[in-house]
């Protein structure tokens, strides 16, 4: 395959205002693919075992998955890695929008940024190289107010950015990275190690590669068997018109709705947050760059706090965060609070979380009036909310403290606050409820990057043909929730899977949810026409055990031992009767590292890799 596709390497000092490009490794992407596996090999192989994560040594890379800015529909992922100021181990995040397809358009494979800069400044990368320019006048902009002014900076030109609000200046652990509007690298503070660098934003200029297409014609009908596919899911209008938002009271009915900081499964007010009643404020649809699906959307209020600005539809997580995680059933106040967390470069998940969390406390009287700085933290205090949300971005109040993460605000705060804190290995649990769904809580408690769904991804816990699931687990328990037989296997086949997608770049919504292909034979099909290597389901499930075992390695290297992966003590002795047994979760945890070919501490062999 020729250099064009594979493009190159761009590696950035800050420190010395410094940059130098060279050959994408062919070679480790051969063994790791690109993006989030290329990311982990490249920080394993780069960071020293023990350094602050917001130090000028710790390195941001953003990579594009193998396939993105190809001219495959749903290859637009750009997944972004460091060491986590918020967990200490991986940092891990992806995101969409166009910013991949405009980085491979400038012949970018992976972007790798450290050092940091005398004062704030931004990067405008183009065809013809980089650019250390000044961001002092956008220091302390939002993410909104910061694109736009760099739109306005670079009028003509179309541009294309990744920035970080207030929360990434002020180091809030898990401030996130915006692009195209409301597109969120949000996990993990990947916004915070930006702002330790003193980089506000990233440009990059449109450049002259034309995406690569898949030429024979086999991978033609392998792409034109997956669209068809996407298309012909019983879901597919639903994404289309409502997002990941229009799953909120379907959730509820699962009794997978994570309630009052997961006192409950269920939530009175699921209907009113359920995204299908935001229908008659959409404007138009909106998504990433060649997705068929264009689940995003920008919606209009007449009144109210938007006033008739423009507002971006939340994702099925924040409106599960903002929302019934904190008692809020007012539609429009989710709305606006999710955006608001865009804005000032929140993580709108662990942001909830924290709100959530300190609800709980206040209600069991464990926080005193000067904690809360006499703030009425009753469950659904949309305005209180607000206040929280502005004092996490700024560091004030007990939003300063709620800023650390649960884990960290639980050993300030005290007063047996640590048993309410809901994360894994630091990183704040997502909206599906752990006691309904044992697939999920497993996925909770191995997650590379701490407590969340995205690494196993819930329609591959359930959502299987019977004949399938007999085929692959041997039971068909594996696939009920609520039954621990087969889980081990069948979270390391999500776990695989998803591996592969993020460093393939493609979207695990029409993939997974619509297409739920959970084989990989169509990905092989399509990554052996535009590589020119000879890939098999086989050879992608065997990179997806390589990535595993780096991501294993690097953890546990920093830290991370057998007895971080669990879940909080509150979901084994529950309040509402319906506790996971410890020893179900032992049960799940064995299977999984033998599966996984790790010994019984999950202690992954070394590759030749690592070697």
């Amino acid at each position: 395959m020729s250099r064009a596709f594979w493009g190159q390497l761009l590696e950035v000092d800050l420190t010395n205002s410094h940059f130098t490009y060279s050959p994408f490794p062919e070679y480790i992407a051969n063994h790791v693919l690109g993006g989030r596996g290329f990311n982990v090999w490249y920080l394993h192989t780069h960071l020293p075992p023990r350094i602050d994560p917001l130090a000028p040594d710790n390195i941001v890379i953003f990579s594009c998955g193998l396939l993105t800015g190809t001219a495959i529909p749903t290859a637009s992922r750009l997944h972004v890695n460091a060491l986590s100021p918020l967990t200490g181990i991986i940092g891990s995040s992806n995101v969409g929008g166009e910013i991949g397809h405009r980085l491979r358009s400038c012949q970018i494979q992976s972007l790798a940024i450290r050092g940091k800069a005398e004062h704030p400044i931004y990067l405008y990368i183009g065809p013809d190289g980089v650019e250390f320019r000044d961001a002092r006048d956008l220091w302390g902009l939002d993410t909104e107010q910061t694109q736009q002014r760099l739109a306005e900076v670079y009028d003509g030109e179309q541009v294309k950015s990744l920035t970080i609000g207030p929360a990434g200046e002020h180091g809030v652990p898990f401030a996130c990275i915006i692009t195209d509007r409301d597109h969120a690298a949000g996990r993990t503070g990947m916004g915070a190690v930006m702002g330790s660098k003193l980089l506000k934003a990233i440009v990059i200029a449109q450049g002259v590669q034309r995406p690569v297409s898949t030429t024979s014609v086999v991978a033609k009908q392998a792409l034109s068997r997956y669209l068809r596919r996407i298309r012909a899911s019983a879901d597919y209008p639903i994404f289309a018109q409502y997002g990941g938002a229009g799953y909120v009271k379907w959730a509820d009915d699962m009794g997978l709705l994570s309630t009052r900081n997961y006192r409950q499964k269920r939530f009175e007010g699921s209907d009113q947050i359920d995204g299908k009643r935001l229908k008659t404020h959409r404007v138009r649809s909106t998504g990433c760059k060649r997705c068929p699906v264009q689940c995003k959307a920008i919606l209009h209020f007449r009144n109210g706090k938007f006033n008739g600005r423009p507002a971006n539809r939340p994702e099925f997580e924040p409106m599960v965060n903002l929302g019934a995680k904190c008692g809020l059933q007012d539609l429009e106040t989710v709305v606006f609070l999710d955006n608001l967390c865009t804005h000032l470069g929140l993580d709108s998940i662990s942001t909830g979380t924290a709100i959530a969390f300190a609800m709980d406390l206040y209600e069991r009287g464990l926080l005193s009036p000067e904690q809360t700085g006499n703030l009425d933290l009753t469950w659904g205090n949309g305005e209180v909310m607000e206040t929280l949300i502005r004092q996490m971005a700024s560091g004030e109040g007990l939003g300063a403290i709620l800023a650390q993460g649960v884990r960290r605000a639980a050993e300030c705060l005290g007063n047996g606050a640590e048993q309410y804190a809901p994360h894994v290995k630091g990183l704040e649990l997502t909206g599906y409820h752990p006691q309904t769904s044992l697939g999920t809580a497993l996925g909770f408690a191995i997650s590379s990057r701490g407590g969340d769904y995205s690494n196993v991804y819930t329609p591959m816990l359930h959502d299987w043909p019977p004949d399938n699931v007999l085929k692959a687990f041997g039971t068909l328990e594996a696939v009920d929730m609520r039954s621990p037989a087969g889980k081990g296997r069948l979270v390391k086949w999500a776990v695989l899977i998803n591996i592969v997608l993020d460093s393939l770049g493609l979207c695990k919504v029409p993939t997974l949810s619509l297409a739920r292909t959970f084989d990989l034979e169509n990905e092989a099909i399509l990554t052996a026409d535009l590589t020119g290597w000879p890939v098999t389901a086989a050879s992608l499930f065997e990179a997806g055990g390589r990535i595993a075992n780096l991501e294993r390695r690097f953890n546990l290297q920093r830290g991370m031992k057998l007895m971080d992966e669990g879940l909080p003590e509150m979901f084994l002795h529950s309040e509402n009767g319906t506790a996971l047994r410890p020893e179900s979760l032992v049960q799940m945890l064995q299977e999984f590292y033998a599966a996984m070919g790790w010994d019984e501490h999950g202690c992954p062999p070394e590759d030749d890799l690592e070697a």
